[in-house]
């Protein structure tokens, strides 16, 4: 595939997350990759959501330095873009066909053979996630692991499809205008993240409507299609053989399909993590909740933090961190305990001065898991009791 397939790589010193971008042509049209870390590495791919891009939907998990440690310490990690939705992408030809879903997954098969990469592990929110977990049915030799943030997996509802319907329209007809982007926003964050107290729009809000501003309508029109369009995957879901760990925002419009998707799937494989006061894009509105679970979860696969990797100091670690391993309960580490299921229950509120053995595991939001107190003799540990081992 590499030798019949076209290319050329662009170096650019402003992007964001650093690395190449390569415009990749493949037979369903030409998608953009930017590659991010050592290409000896083991290889995690990624896919965003509808309007979005890498920046836009990654920037906030990979930009915390604990992920940063975790992730780019073991993987090289290759964003693809939905096409026409990379930076200073031109519109697409109207000549072009449109690309239905199973067009966009043989595309990113066809992106693996050009990087020749047999396996990967993925990370997909909500449409990208429904993209890379069809791509993982149709080509299952070659994912290695699943990370989902709000996916879908079901066929549009009628609501749904009207109301995609009503987007695209606005998206031919307008643009990016303002009330489209109040739609989407609505599709990606909480309503306590999107109406702030203070009466100014958070940092995230901002950044996020000046990436929209970026995007070419017409081509997140044709993502839209493709994304309307989608068939129903709950029955085929229980032939998934690769291991899964799911984060679900609890104010996401999405949130319970990725309940039903969880559901569906082999308990065994599928791990459930539900993030309070969350809308569907956990990567960017909450993304030190999901740093704990993958940590966990890449565990399974015998993926550790980056050696002598400290975020703060003991004295003041903000308690949204994510702990490291040295205060983490040697059990943790067993053999059983590596790759597990974290069970979707909320998670009590109460100070480590109370008798009971339920804990809360941070502050600013809770990681919807039972935590536990192990009392020793100078210290208490907090750590994650792990249920259904792989």
């Amino acid at each position: 595939m590499r030798n019949s397939t076209d290319s050329f790589s662009i170096d650019m010193d402003l992007i964001p997350l650093g690395g190449k971008e390569c415009i990749v042509k493949t037979s369903k049209g030409s998608v953009s990759v930017l590659v991010c870390g050592d290409r000896d590495k083991p290889a995690l791919i990624t896919y965003p959501d509808v309007a979005l891009n890498y920046v836009s939907c990654f920037q906030g998990l990979l930009f915390c330095p604990e992920a940063a440690s975790l992730m780019l310490h073991n993987f090289c990690i290759y964003h693809i873009d939905a096409p026409g939705h990379e930076l200073g992408a031109d519109v697409i030809s109207s000549d072009e066909p449109l690309l239905c879903v199973d067009d966009l997954a043989d595309q990113v098969a066809e992106v693996l053979d050009f990087f020749g990469l047999r396996e990967v592990m993925c990370l997909g929110v909500t449409a990208g996630a429904y993209i890379l977990t069809l791509f993982a049915m149709k080509y299952k030799e070659r994912v290695l692991g699943l990370i989902l943030v709000s996916p879908i997996c079901k066929g549009p509802s009628w609501t749904e499809w009207i109301y995609n319907k009503v987007l695209m329209n606005l998206l031919y007809f307008y643009g990016m205008c303002g009330l489209l982007k109040e739609c989407l926003l609505q599709r990606y964050f909480s309503k306590e993240l999107r109406c702030s107290i203070e009466g100014s729009e958070s940092e995230v809000i901002l950044t996020c409507r000046r990436l929209l501003d970026e995007r070419q309508s017409l081509n997140v029109m044709r993502f839209l299609q493709a994304v309307n369009a989608r068939r129903d995957l709950s029955e085929g879901l229980k032939n998934l053989q690769c291991k899964t760990l799911i984060f679900a925002g609890e104010s996401s419009p999405f949130h319970a399909e990725s309940i039903h998707m969880s559901t569906k799937m082999d308990s065994k494989i599928c791990a459930l993590v539900e993030v309070q006061a969350c809308g569907s894009l956990v990567t960017e509105e909450h993304p030190n909740s999901m740093i704990v679970p993958i940590e966990r979860f890449l565990m399974g696969f015998g993926f550790q933090r980056q050696p002598h990797f400290t975020s703060s100091s003991s004295n003041g670690s903000s308690p949204a961190s994510p702990s490291n391993h040295t205060i983490m309960s040697p059990e943790l580490l067993s053999q059983e305990s590596l790759g597990i299921k974290l069970k979707p229950i909320r998670t009590r509120f109460m100070s480590k001065t109370n008798k009971s053995p339920f804990s809360m595991f941070t502050t600013s939001f809770q990681y919807v898991v039972v935590s536990f107190l192990s009392t020793t003799a100078h210290n208490s540990v907090g750590y994650i009791i792990f249920f259904d081992c792989f």
